[in-house]
């Protein structure tokens, strides 16, 4: 049976953000899955990693999290709250995390959700990462809003690429091997608009919500974004000349 996480980054469960949150798990179950949830703001979730969560890290050492988390890791004292959290993405086939573009980017605490709860020693390590990663075989999805519209959104739109700007959160992901789709995105999703646009809103995330549904039952056949594969890079850990660049991220020089 697959097992899906859905993380919800979003203060407000009653936004359109956390009714769709909401039409995934609801569609998730009908399909026979079980469902795992974290509404990561309602879990008034510490998204600030540090010293405090350490307590068997020395106080004279400078704070190295990768270190502190791998020792805690290694000795299971590895915070009660993150603990939670990483038995929820280790149990998971799916992860769909929703949330929406703040400033050109998820909201900080979805970045502080992953730099607490992606722990270096226990889901992924120096050696265990990217091909070789701890969470190969699992599939995430990014269910993201936008204020802005479509065009705005596109590739020479002014609100910048919606794919550029989600690309440090799918390398993030594609770091601990993870696969992910192609995201699905709502465009101008915002409170100004009065009168007959305001419906004509209302109508269309009606019908994102309805929809969801047959969106997650047709997930297998939907595109997956494409990444380099270790072999493309040199022992420097630079693009090969003849390897393909998928994402202006990782490119050739010019």
């Amino acid at each position: 049976m697959t097992t899906t996480l859905i993380v919800l980054a979003h203060p407000d469960p009653g936004s359109f953000n956390g009714a769709w949150a909401e039409a995934s798990a609801c569609a998730c179950r009908s399909l026979g899955q079980d469902v795992l949830v974290s509404d990561i703001c309602a879990m008034r979730f510490d998204a600030v990693e540090g010293r405090p969560h350490f307590p068997g890290y020395a106080e004279g050492r400078p704070f190295d999290p990768l270190k502190a988390q791998e020792e805690a890791t290694e000795a299971g004292e590895i915070p009660v709250d993150v603990a939670g959290e990483i038995d929820k993405i280790r149990a998971a086939d799916l992860v769909i995390f929703h949330f929406p573009i703040w400033w050109f980017a998820p909201p900080a605490v979805l970045k502080g959700w992953f730099d607490r709860v992606l722990v270096h020693g226990g889901l992924h390590s120096v050696d265990a990462r990217f091909d070789a990663g701890l969470c190969r075989g699992k599939r995430a999805l990014f269910c993201a809003t936008t204020g802005a519209s479509a065009a705005e959104c596109g590739p020479d739109g002014k609100e910048g690429d919606i794919r550029l700007l989600l690309w440090p959160v799918a390398q993030t992901l594609r770091y601990l091997g993870i696969e992910v789709y192609e995201p699905e995105i709502v465009h101008g999703v915002h409170g100004y608009f009065e009168g007959a646009e305001d419906l004509m809103l209302r109508a269309r995330l009606t019908g994102v919500l309805d929809g969801q549904r047959a969106l997650l039952d047709g997930l297998t056949d939907r595109p997956l974004m494409r990444f380099n594969a270790d072999a493309d890079f040199d022992a420097d850990g630079r693009l090969k000349p003849d390897s393909h660049s998928y994402s202006p991220f990782i490119r050739h020089p010019s």
